[in-house]
């Protein structure tokens, strides 16, 4: 082998750079994004089920004249058992507790420090948003309101979780 032949076998170190370097740019554009991405599936997720929740009470409204549910003590019962026209629960149908259910459960808040929780509390629309209520996910004002029990949380964009 000639002398030429034997310089030429490997990477000299400013390929070895410049190839490090290359990784880094890509590095630095696609870390941020991806860290944004699971934020941004949080959001989605409230928002699902804040119009997973809006349109069972929705059809639980036309079901019983245009009454939502009555309150939080009531509220997961109503929307997930069976009813009748007044509001009743029952676990089984019959022909007196023919509406319903319209929900399986209460689905998990996605986000805030009270993240993973499916309790509702009662609240009005005054006290949204305001300091964030120990123990429950979800708020129920009685009037067909829920809202995420987040406080002033926002989210990436600055919108309020509470006006999803």
């Amino acid at each position: 082998m000639n002398r030429r032949e034997e310089l030429r076998r490997g990477f000299s170190l400013i390929e070895l750079v410049i190839v490090v370097v290359i990784i880094g740019i890509i590095a630095a554009i696609a870390i941020p994004r991806m860290s944004r991405g699971s934020a941004g599936a949080a959001d989605s997720s409230l928002s699902a089920s804040l119009e997973g929740m809006r349109k069972a009470m929705d059809l639980y409204q036309a079901e019983h004249q245009g009454a939502y549910p009555t309150d939080n003590t009531t509220f997961e019962s109503q929307l997930t058992q069976y009813t009748d026209a007044n509001g009743n629960t029952s676990a089984t149908p019959s022909n007196a507790f023919m509406y319903g259910p319209y929900l399986r459960n209460i689905p998990p808040l996605p986000v805030g420090d009270q993240k993973g929780s499916a309790n509702v509390g009662s609240t009005t629309a005054a006290q949204v948003p305001q300091a964030v209520v120990s123990g429950y996910g979800w708020l129920y004002d009685g009037a067909g309101n829920v809202y995420p029990n987040t406080g002033a949380l926002t989210d990436a964009s600055g919108k309020l979780y509470t006006s999803y």
